[in-house]
């Protein structure tokens, strides 16, 4: 079984104009940026990673494939 791939675009929020190879069109696609954390608040024990989490939906065009930011995700 061959796996098809084909791009598409994100459009709106932190990763607007990105292009990205998906397959089988998935209805929502997540994207998450790294924040800055400052050492003292991890206590020195372990690494702390933090990011933020961003949503984007497929837009109902078939052609190009396109998401668009969900901008009242969490």
């Amino acid at each position: 079984m061959s796996v098809t791939w084909e791009w598409a675009e994100l459009e709106g929020g932190p990763a607007d104009g990105t292009r990205i190879r998906v397959t089988g069109r998935p209805r929502v696609l997540q994207v998450t940026a790294d924040c800055p954390v400052e050492d003292s608040a991890s206590g020195g024990e372990a690494a702390l990673r933090v990011a933020a989490l961003y949503i984007y939906r497929r837009k109902r065009s078939q052609s190009p494939l396109r998401y668009g930011w969900d901008w009242a995700s969490p």
